[in-house]
């Protein structure tokens, strides 16, 4: 899955450092529920517990080429396939994006309906990464899955968050909750949000 910015690809093990340069920023983790990440062996082992404990999970990748999509399609019809698919993982891992059941979360889902998720690392925020990121995983799952709603939310008192799901067409259902599972959870409100799916 990509756009002309970014794509998401399946998280690797070669992602842990980056991954806990972004993630031990103490004012990533806590304004999405769970704490800073305390070292790269931490962050290896989220990458195979979490991550990839299922596919549904994909790092957030800023392209490094600058090439619109045009020509990077043109200049990876010229090369072995191999590696034309070894080029599309390049980039610079930014963040993460997925959708799933969450035995530990407690949003007022409806049976059988999948929480979304993501982060940005601080230095991209306000770039509107997210918001394609998440517009680009919404394009995934109408075309490639039978889901008729997800559901979202966010900490009041992080509305960019918020922000994001309603340019990607998640409505507030008036619901607020407190979720005490979350890391920083404790007392603080949770705005609800559901995106009802049409195809």
């Amino acid at each position: 899955m990509e756009t002309k910015r970014i794509l998401l690809r399946p998280w690797q093990d070669s992602d842990a450092e980056t991954l806990f340069k972004y993630a031990s920023d103490p004012d990533v983790g806590p304004r999405a529920g769970w704490p800073p990440h305390k070292s790269v062996e931490e962050s290896l082992e989220i990458i195979h517990t979490v991550f990839n404990k299922d596919t549904t999970t994909w790092a957030i990748v800023l392209k490094e080429t600058g090439q619109p999509m045009e020509q990077r399609e043109q200049s990876d019809a010229c090369i072995d396939s191999a590696e034309s698919r070894e080029r599309k993982t390049e980039g610079h891992v930014i963040g993460a994006m997925g959708y799933g059941a969450s035995c530990d979360c407690k949003l007022p889902t409806r049976d059988g309906e999948p929480i979304v998720g993501y982060w940005v690392a601080k230095p991209y925020w306000n770039k509107g990464y997210c918001t394609e990121a998440l517009q680009l995983m919404l394009d995934y799952i109408r075309n490639n899955t039978s889901l008729t709603s997800l559901l979202c939310g966010h900490f009041v008192d992080n509305p960019a968050s918020g922000r994001v799901m309603e340019k990607c067409g998640f409505v507030p259902t008036g619901e607020e909750c407190y979720d005490e599972t979350l890391y920083t959870g404790k007392g603080r409100p949770i705005r609800v949000l559901r995106l009802e799916i049409k195809r």
